[in-house]
């Protein structure tokens, strides 16, 4: 991600790079002084640990994604996908694969309640004697010490902390900057919070964002309610663009038109013309023959002909006079012309209604949501989710029904991808299955949670559910089969052409006329391959000695399925993107099948290299130790890739 920006910077400002480094100096000259502020004198969001943060962004990760088939649902078919993760590190594997695939992200992150957990390795800890001396002290590099153990990162993030409100900005920080690069341009984020943290989410969502990309603030009334002064009894949930520029309208989804007349009081704006009319228009009326001035206040009156109704369409030609709202429009409609109004929705017909007045219909391309959403609870979500799994084992839940309110305006393109990495008991995933079925999409999703261990003595405990990932698995699961057995796959109704048609849609390989309720389940690990580390002893023996640990990279656990797909992250291959094993090499392929490449992982021959090089794959990706001819048959590798044009890499 740092490197890209630099690359872009430097696309644009090349003069003030020497040496492949910013010269800060040069860059503030180049700018100019009137485009610079005095130190300390912006308006910007501050916070102690606001520099570490930025660091915990740009740090690389060296773990990667494990697929586990045995917990996962039609896992060789499906294209949704749940990640066991960290959710920090989970969105820095998925950089090179999903960055800008994303049409819309939504998150319920915690609410920083003050009783809620922070459980992410990320975390910042000092006390409030520390962080009082602290604040405000520019002179010192790094306000608060960072602890990055895994375990043991479990702790209440109360409100007695100094740091109670930068514990929370430091943990979103970077999760943001990531979940931006995701995004398509024309994608969007939702981000439910409640009063503790808005205020707070609102300036860091302007700076990550960027203010002129805030879409708006929705209101959920959600049915709880708490008292203190006021009856509280709404969330909040904040929705930005990546571009607002790029982002349409949303869009009907459905038949949904609208119908208005043509005709107006006569004015200077809207001044009398005469249209004329062939036989033949619709005419909602009964055989009828009409008086010369039809109105009064916005009158029409006969210019020429008869104007007369007869099975339900105008009988003859007539020449009307009147205020056209739409004069112009009309008369290219009744050229043949396809019309599409300023808002740019398309105009299917002008008609008669029974009092002669012509109206128009048109399809209602935009939809505009309101900013209160009411149709919607918690105990809704929370009756669902027992519904599904029999006891209550999540807190406060949100309903599908809301999430799925959201995507179905964002994402009209049925084939969208919606992302949440805060996935908590799986709603999101729940949502998408669930109007898939109803509408006939082939949305997917990716949801990411992290194996947050259940209390000892709850009723997730109780059900046999050791951590929260486990929870939203088996929701997941039996969400499926209930969407399954209810018969709700809207494309079970279709025509079979139009199921076809929709079938095709899928991306990826094996796709099915039924919704796609599987799921392929990751697991956060540690590399496959050895990381190189300077060694201690920097000595020629010490230096030998680490070169011979590396003279094989693979980790002695790792395997060739577990290779396959850290090596398809690594070369920005999806995580649904079609794999196949096949005679000791792997094949992968994008969604469009113009990306094939092969991974040779196990010991290659010539012959092998003639196969492989017979298919044509745009790539060849393989293991230093699977030429075990040595380096004449790597470096003959090389040349009979080279010569077929067929890009050739090693690890």
């Amino acid at each position: 991600m740092l490197n890209g920006n630099l690359a872009k910077l430097k696309s644009l400002f090349p003069e003030v790079f020497s040496e492949n480094q910013i010269d800060f100096e040069k860059l503030k000259l180049v700018l100019g002084e009137d485009n610079l502020c005095a130190q300390n004198e912006r308006y910007q969001l501050g916070w102690a640990g606001k520099s570490d943060a930025y660091r915990t962004l740009q740090s690389p990760t060296f773990n990667t994604l494990a697929p586990c088939v045995a917990e996962s649902v039609d896992f060789h078919d499906t294209q949704n996908v749940f990640i066991e993760a960290e959710n920090l590190e989970a969105l820095k594997i998925l950089q090179k694969s999903y960055a800008g695939k994303v049409k819309m992200i939504y998150i319920d992150p915690p609410y920083n309640t003050g009783s809620d957990s922070f459980v992410y390795p990320d975390k910042f800890a000092e006390t409030r004697d520390e962080y009082a001396r602290r604040v405000g002290d520019k002179d010192q590099d790094g306000y608060l010490l960072r602890d990055g153990a895994f375990a043991g990162a479990w702790r209440k993030n109360s409100k007695d902390n100094g740091n109670y409100h930068s514990n929370w900005l430091s943990m979103m920080l970077p999760r943001l900057h990531l979940a931006k690069t995701l995004l398509r341009e024309d994608g969007v984020i939702f981000i439910s919070i409640d009063d503790h943290e808005q205020a707070q989410l609102k300036l860091l969502c302007d700076e990550v964002f960027g203010a002129e990309n805030f879409v708006a603030t929705l209101i959920w009334k959600n049915g709880r309610t708490s008292a203190a002064h006021f009856t509280h009894e709404h969330e909040n949930i904040i929705c930005y663009a990546k571009s607002k520029v790029e982002l349409e309208l949303f869009k009907y989804d459905g038949e949904a038109c609208v119908t208005d007349r043509t005709v107006k009081k006569p004015s200077s704006k809207n001044p009398l013309s005469i249209i004329e009319f062939p036989a033949g228009i619709e005419f909602e009326s009964e055989d009828k023959v009409f008086p010369n001035i039809i109105g009064d206040k916005e009158p029409i009156k006969i210019v020429k002909g008869k104007f007369e109704s007869k099975n339900r369409k105008l009988a003859q030609p007539v020449s009307l006079e009147a205020a056209w709202t739409m004069a112009d429009m009309i008369r290219n409609w009744l050229k043949g012309e396809e019309v599409i109004d300023q808002k740019g929705q398309k105009v299917r017909r002008f008609f008669f209604k029974s009092n002669g007045v012509l109206q128009y219909e048109k399809e209602k391309g935009t939809f505009h949501p309101k900013t209160i959403i009411t149709e919607f609870t918690t105990k809704q979500g929370s009756n669902v989710l027992i519904d599904l799994l029999e006891d209550p084992v999540f807190d406060f839940p949100k309903p599908p029904s809301l999430v799925a309110y959201l995507v179905s305006f964002v994402c009209s393109n049925k084939n969208d991808l919606i992302l949440d990495f805060f996935s908590g008991s799986g709603t999101t995933a729940h949502a998408v299955m669930q109007l898939n079925a109803e509408d006939g999409g082939n949305r997917r999703y990716i949801c990411v949670q992290l194996p947050e261990e259940t209390a000892e003595n709850s009723e997730a405990r109780k059900a046999g559910f050791a951590n929260i990932a486990e929870i939203a698995k088996e929701r997941i699961r039996r969400a499926g089969a209930q969407i399954r057995r209810s018969g709700m796959d809207a494309r079970q109704n279709m025509p079979s052409e139009n199921a076809d048609t929709a079938a095709g849609a899928v991306s990826g390989i094996n796709a099915r006329p039924t919704v796609d309720t599987g799921f392929k389940v990751f697991k956060l690990t540690e590399s496959h391959f050895k990381q190189w580390r300077s060694p201690a002893d920097r000595s020629s023996d010490g230096l030998e000695a680490q070169l011979e640990i590396f003279r094989d990279v693979v980790e002695p656990h790792a395997t060739a399925e577990n290779m396959a797909y850290e090596l398809a992250l690594r070369l920005g291959f999806k995580l649904t993107d079609p794999m196949v094993f096949s005679d000791g090499v792997v094949w992968l392929d994008n969604e469009n099948g113009n990306r094939k490449t092969a991974l040779l992982l196990e010991t290659v021959s010539d012959g092998l290299l003639s196969e492989v090089s017979a298919q044509n794959p745009v790539k060849v990706f393989a293991l230093d130790k699977a030429f075990v001819g040595g380096d004449a048959l790597k470096t003959n590798a090389a040349l009979q890739f080279k010569d077929a044009g067929i890009d050739f890499e090693t690890l």
